[in-house]
């Protein structure tokens, strides 16, 4: 993730109400009104069947109150407003209680189309459908236990296999390939390149091959993981991840696919 903002994050008031401008309000509608047939259109049925439980708000910003009201109910999970930036610990700390951490500033009109740090449009228009399925809902939570339990310096390992499966993986769906990640549906132009882009490696889903394989957070993916079914995600999850990171360790990083980021 990013390590620094631009943005400074919004403070719930004290009945956990978050007041949001008319003009915000007028972006995630614009956001919303921009993606939505996109994800009709690319995005696989897990992900479809979860918007249609929250059922979104169309026009304004979600409360996150609102939105655990509904995912308390279906899978136990709450989403709470944090700062636009948190430490890897605080996250997997949060993900191991079910409760998913939601930046909760929206991007402004100059970073409409693309926003290096998670916005709430992404948390909660991307991230919470998934948690309402009680199959994502329990491998996020793994996630987050996996991460309090390894050592920091293998964060970066871990978090890959949440970055390819609940940010930016796909799934196999009617013969086809469609999106499944959070990154995925609430991103325009990444959607379509995720499933549409001809020189875009998609490699079947396996957890060594994921933590093995470095990405970046500014760019289109090169590379994306096809899970065959959300079973597989299932089976990750009783996997031994901690051994599975060492194994990766030793076997060592793929070679990236990407041009190295120019510093300024």
């Amino acid at each position: 993730m990013p390590k620094s903002t631009k943005y400074q994050a919004k403070h719930p008031d004290g009945t956990g109400y978050i007041h949001y401008t008319p003009e915000e309000d007028a972006v995630w509608r614009d956001l919303a009104a921009q993606q939505t047939p996109n994800v009709q259109k690319y995005a696989a049925q897990p992900f479809l069947d979860g918007q249609a439980a929250l059922n979104l708000s169309a026009t304004r910003v979600p409360q996150c109150n609102e939105v655990s009201e509904v995912l308390r109910d279906l899978t136990g999970w709450s989403v709470a407003p944090v700062p636009a930036l948190i430490g890897f610990s605080k996250f997997f700390g949060m993900l191991a209680e079910r409760s998913f951490p939601a930046a909760s500033f929206i991007r402004s009109r100059e970073d409409f189309d693309y926003i290096e740090e998670p916005d709430i449009f992404h948390e909660i228009y991307g991230h919470t459908p998934l948690l309402t399925d009680q199959r994502f809902a329990d491998f996020s939570q793994k996630i987050g236990q996996v991460g309090l339990a390894c050592d920091t310096s293998e964060y970066a390992w871990l978090i890959r296999l949440y970055w390819f499966t609940i940010e930016f993986g796909l799934i196999s769906e009617n013969d086809g390939i469609k999106a499944l990640g959070s990154g995925l549906a609430s991103s325009p132009g990444e959607l379509w390149h995720s499933v549409n882009e001809q020189t875009v490696v998609r490699r079947p889903f396996d957890v060594i091959d994921i933590l093995r394989t470095p990405y970046r957070i500014d760019i289109n993916q090169p590379i994306y993981f096809v899970l065959e079914t959300v079973d597989q995600l299932l089976e990750a999850s009783q996997r031994d991840l901690i051994a599975d990171i060492k194994k990766a360790k030793s076997l060592g990083l793929f070679a990236p696919t990407y041009p190295e980021k120019q510093h300024a």
